[in-house]
């Protein structure tokens, strides 16, 4: 646990651990009261199970089985769970991979988001007990956890309620399960040089090529229709649901980063086809012929597969150079295509390394 997580100062330890007590206790929609028996007794859902499930959704078993470990709050998840009719019926495996893939989503976001509702928790609680100082402390700390969890509670439902709608609006009949084929256009951007730039820079410079890297290639995603699948580092995983939508992202990402100067040259790769969609992920030979366009093509330049060379014949936007096949991992003859703008010279696509080290200094 991190000292004092809330940033509350407390000239005591027992008050801190006090207050964090109580702010769990809201967090977990109750105190800890149950143990792995009394859950699945309540629920109606074998012990077994229930801690499959709980392990996938990424929270340590206690070997302990008659710890106290669980609230009211896990009772009714688990019986939640257990109630969604398109899981009731499915084999164990695919539950847990369910489960799995909601437990990645929101740790990652609660790693995010802990700094942020920990301060705003603390300042609301110095907030109160300034404006009434006869106000118990603890009073404090419900009062501020509630306020602030509803507000953020609030903001995420909103986007994802956004997000789904956008979501199902590119869902075909019948594709709505968590494993389909779908026929899209995958994309990955990544910078070059990456490791190498990355032994010189401090946290602080690291933190802004990264924020510029994401708001360059999100931007040039979403504004061309397309959704950012995943960020991992230096690179960006991007669909679009047309080769054509993912040539103009492609070509826009590189543009973007030239205009900006604020990171390294980009690679960038792009193919189109049928993929497997599983729980919000993609795979299959096209996403791995998209990866491996991607490490192949020279900084600035963006590269496409056979697929969306074939979708874009007849696009007049587009011009097309075919390159020698080559052999990379897991393909013996990739057969690489270079993407530009009609009318674009026929220089490389790239920003100036100079530029970019300028801006550095």
């Amino acid at each position: 646990m991190r000292p004092d997580p809330y940033g509350l100062g407390m000239a005591s330890p027992e008050l801190s651990q006090s207050l964090h007590s109580v702010i769990e206790s809201y967090l977990l929609d109750g105190p800890r009261r149950y143990s792995r028996e009394d859950v699945a007794e309540l629920s109606g859902v074998p012990a077994d199970l229930s801690q499959r499930l709980w392990i996938s959704l990424g929270f340590a078993a206690n070997p302990d089985t008659e710890a106290l470990d669980f609230t009211d709050g896990d009772v009714k998840a688990v019986r939640t769970f257990r109630g969604l009719g398109s899981l009731a019926d499915v084999d164990v495996r695919r539950q847990q991979a369910a489960a799995r893939t909601i437990g990645q989503s929101m740790a990652r976001l609660a790693e995010w988001q802990v700094d942020l509702v920990a301060a705003e928790i603390a300042n609301r609680i110095r907030g109160l007990t300034a404006a009434d100082p006869e106000l118990d402390e603890a009073d404090a700390a419900r009062t501020a956890t509630e306020e602030v969890v509803a507000e953020i509670l609030s903001l995420q439902a909103y986007a994802w309620r956004r997000h789904l709608a956008a979501a199902l609006a590119r869902t075909s009949p019948g594709g709505g399960n968590a494993e389909s084929l779908r026929a899209v256009a995958v994309g990955f951007a990544d910078m070059v040089g990456y490791t190498r730039l990355t032994r010189h820079l401090d946290p602080d410079e690291l933190n802004d090529l990264l924020e510029s890297f994401e708001t360059i290639t999100t931007e040039a995603i979403t504004a061309n229709g397309g959704w950012v699948l995943k960020n991992v580092g230096d690179e960006v995983m991007y669909v679009a649901e047309t080769a054509v939508a993912g040539a103009r992202i492609s070509l826009a990402i590189q543009e973007a980063t030239v205009e900006a100067a604020a990171t390294p040259d980009l690679r960038v790769g792009l193919a189109y086809g049928r993929v497997l969609q599983r729980f919000g992920d993609l795979y299959g030979s096209v996403v791995n012929t998209a990866a491996r366009l991607t490490g192949v093509a020279r900084p600035g330049a963006v590269l496409v597969d056979d697929g969306v060379a074939t979708e874009l014949a007849d696009e007049p936007e587009f011009t097309l150079r075919h390159l020698r096949a080559v052999r990379v991992r897991g393909i013996s003859r990739l057969r690489p295509h270079l993407l530009r703008r009609a009318g674009q010279p026929n220089g490389r696509l790239g920003s100036d390394r100079r530029r970019f080290r300028e801006s550095r200094k």
